[in-house]
C-alpha cells in the first residue's frame, strides 16, 4: 500500500479511537462517573462541617454562628440540603440550611430516624439515592426523573455531644444529559472525520511529495545517469536523504571515471608488451637472422612485465576481498631493505641513480616479509618515478623502543594538496603525461595501501609542490640490536661523503612521531 493511502488510513485509525472513546465516557460511562463526583463531593462538605463541629467548642459549646455559616455556604454553591440534628436533644433540628433546593423533598422526621438507625448499623455513616418524580397514571418513573443523593452521618463534636449531619443533593437527571451530549456528539463526530480525511491528505502530500521525487531521482541515478541532482528541500529527514545520495552521487561519478582509466589503462599495459611479444616473435619467424639473443631476451621481458601486471591484478583483487592471508614470522626489518637495494644496481649503472640508506639500528618485526618487501620495492618504484634532478632517493629506517618507521623520499614535482587522497587508488596518476624511469604496472601504491592495512600499520605521505614527497609507515618493533655503520648507498658515480650527508634531510636521532 502506498505511503500516501497509509497516512490517511492511520489518520482516520487515530480519529476512531478517539470517538470511540470519547462516545464510551461520555455516554456509557458519564452516569457512574458523574455519580461518583456527586458522592465525593456530598462527603466533602460533610466533613468539613464536622470538622468545624469538632474544632470550635468554647465555654457556651458548639459556635453555632460559624457553622450556620458554613451550611449557607454550601448551600448557596452547592445548590444542596444541609440539617444538622442534635441527637442528644430528641433529634432536634441545631442547624439547617435556610431554604429546599428545587426538585429535592423535605427531610421528614420518620427520614431522620431511619438514617440515624442505618448510620449507626453501617459504621455511621448511610448514603442513599432517591428518584422524585413518578408518573402519575403509570406509577413508574419518567424517563426524566430528578434522582437526588442522601448523606448522612452520626458523629461526637468536641464536648462528646452527639450529632447527626445530614446532606441531601440533587443529581442532574441523566438521561437528558445523556441524550444531549449524544446529539452532540454525532456533530462532533461527523465533522471531526471530514478535518482528519482534510488533515491527513495534506500531511501525506508533505511527507510523501519529497519521496516521490527523492525516488524518480534515485531510479535516474540507478541507470547511471550520475548527473542527477537530489533537491535538499523538505523536512530535515528528507534533506538528509538527498545531500547523502547527492554525495553517493559525485562518488559514483569519480569511481566511473576512474573504472574507465582502470580499464583504458590495462588495456594499453596489456597490448603493449603483447604487440611487443607479436611483432618480435613474428620477426624471429621470418628472418633467420633476427633470431638473436637481445630479440629472445625482449619477448622475456615483455613476458615477464605482462605476468607482473596479471599478478599484481590477483593479489589487489586478493587483498580488498580479504582473501589474502598474512604469514607472519620475525625477521630483520633492516637486512630487508638491504637485500631490495641489491635490485637496483642495473638502474644505478644505467641511468646513475643515487638510493640511499640511512639506519641506526637492526630492528627486528613481526610481519609478513614477502608483502613487507612488496610494499618496500613498490615505495622506492614509485619514488624512482618522481625522482627530482638529483636522481636521489632516500630510504630512512627509525626506531624506538615501540614502533619502527620507514620513510621513502624523493625530491621530485611533489603532490597537489587537493590529489593526496587520490593517489592510493589504482592506475591513479599525478601526472599523466610523466614518463616512469621503471618499467611498473600502475597499481603499486594501491597494493601498498591494501597491505599496510592488513598489518593494522599507520602510514601516509608528506608532500609539497616543488619539494618533493616522503611515504612512510609504521610497524611494532619486536626487538632492536645497535649497528656500527648509518648509511649505506648504491651509486654508480663517485659521490663523496659529504655530499652524501647532504642529500639526508632526516635527523635519525629523532624519535618516530606517534599519531595522536
Amino acid at each position: 500500500m502506498p505511503l500516501r493511502y497509509r497516512v490517511v488510513m492511520y489518520f482516520l485509525l487515530f480519529s476512531l479511537i478517539m470517538l470511540i472513546l470519547l462516545w464510551l465516557f461520555q455516554t456509557v460511562f458519564f452516569k457512574g462517573f458523574y455519580r461518583s463526583v456527586k458522592i465525593s463531593q456530598v462527603e466533602s462538605c460533610a466533613k468539613n462541617i464536622i470538622t468545624m463541629m469538632q474544632g470550635t467548642e468554647d465555654d457556651e459549646g458548639v459556635n453555632v454562628d460559624k457553622v450556620s455559616a458554613m451550611v449557607e455556604y454550601i448551600y448557596e454553591q452547592n445548590d444542596m440540603m444541609v440539617a444538622l440534628y442534635d441527637l442528644n436533644t430528641n433529634f432536634a433540628m441545631s442547624i439547617c440550611s435556610s431554604d429546599v433546593p428545587e426538585n429535592l423533598e423535605k427531610i421528614s422526621g420518620s427520614d431522620v430516624i431511619r438514617y440515624r438507625n442505618m448510620a449507626m448499623q453501617n459504621g455511621g455513616t448511610y448514603l442513599e439515592y432517591r428518584h422524585k418524580a413518578l408518573n402519575e397514571d403509570s406509577g413508574s418513573l419518567e424517563k426524566y426523573a430528578a434522582e437526588s443523593v442522601t448523606y448522612s452521618e452520626v458523629f461526637m463534636d468536641s464536648g462528646n455531644g452527639r450529632y447527626m449531619i445530614t446532606i441531601r443533593s440533587i443529581i442532574t437527571p441523566f438521561n437528558s444529559v445523556v441524550d444531549t451530549l449524544r446529539n452532540q456528539l454525532i456533530i462532533i463526530s461527523a465533522i471531526l472525520i471530514v478535518l482528519s480525511v482534510v488533515l491527513s491528505i495534506i500531511v501525506s502530500n508533505l511527507i510523501t511529495r519529497p519521496i516521490i521525487k527523492t525516488n524518480k531521482a534515485a531510479k535516474e541515478l540507478a541507470k547511471q545517469h550520475y548527473d542527477v541532482k537530489f533537491e535538499s528541500d523538505g523536512y530535515l529527514e528528507i534533506r538528509e536523504l538527498n545531500d547523502t545520495l547527492n554525495f553517493a552521487a559525485r562518488e559514483l561519478t569519480k569511481v566511473e571515471k576512474l573504472r574507465k582509466d582502470l580499464i583504458a589503462n590495462i588495456s594499453h599495459d596489456l597490448r603493449t608488451p603483447l604487440t611487443m611479444i607479436t611483432g618480435y616473435g613474428e620477426v624471429i619467424r621470418d628472418l633467420p637472422g633476427e633470431n638473436t639473443p637481445e630479440n629472445i631476451q625482449i619477448i622475456i621481458d615483455e613476458a615477464t612485465r605482462l605476468n607482473e601486471l596479471v599478478t599484481d591484478l590477483l593479489d589487489i583483487s586478493k587483498l580488498q576481498s580479504g582473501a589474502m592471508q598474512l604469514v607472519r614470522t620475525d625477521f630483520s626489518l633492516t637486512k630487508c631493505i638491504e637485500e631490495i637495494f641489491n635490485r637496483y644496481t642495473k638502474l644505478i649503472e644505467q641511468n646513475h641513480y643515487n638510493i640511499v640508506f640511512n639506519y641506526k639500528e637492526d630492528v627486528i618485526i613481526n610481519a609478513d616479509d614477502v608483502k613487507i618487501k612488496q610494499v618496500i620495492y613498490n615505495l622506492i618504484n614509485n619514488a624512482i618515478n618522481y625522482v627530482g634532478d638529483d636522481k636521489t632517493v632516500i630510504v630512512t629506517q627509525i626506531a624506538d623502543k615501540n614502533f619502527v618507521r620507514v620513510e621513502v623520499t624523493d625530491h621530485g614535482v611533489g603532490i597537489d594538496p587537493d590529489k593526496l587522497e587520490y593517489i592510493w587508488d589504482r592506475y591513479y596518476k599525478v601526472d599523466k603525461a610523466h614518463k616512469s624511469a621503471v618499467i611498473g604496472t600502475g597499481l603499486g601504491l594501491s597494493i601498498v595501501k591494501n597491505i599496510l592495512e592488513l598489518h593494522n600499520a599507520r602510514f601516509g605521505v608528506k608532500s609539497k609542490l616543488g619539494a618533493g614527497s616522503t611515504f612512510w609507515f609504521e610497524l611494532p618493533v619486536q626487538s632492536i640490536k645497535n649497528k656500527h655503520y648509518m648509511t649505506q648507498k648504491i651509486d654508480a658515480l663517485e659521490i663523496s661523503e659529504e655530499s652524501t650527508i647532504n642529500a639526508e634531510v632526516v635527523d635519525l636521532s629523532k624519535k618516530p612521531s606517534k599519531k595522536k
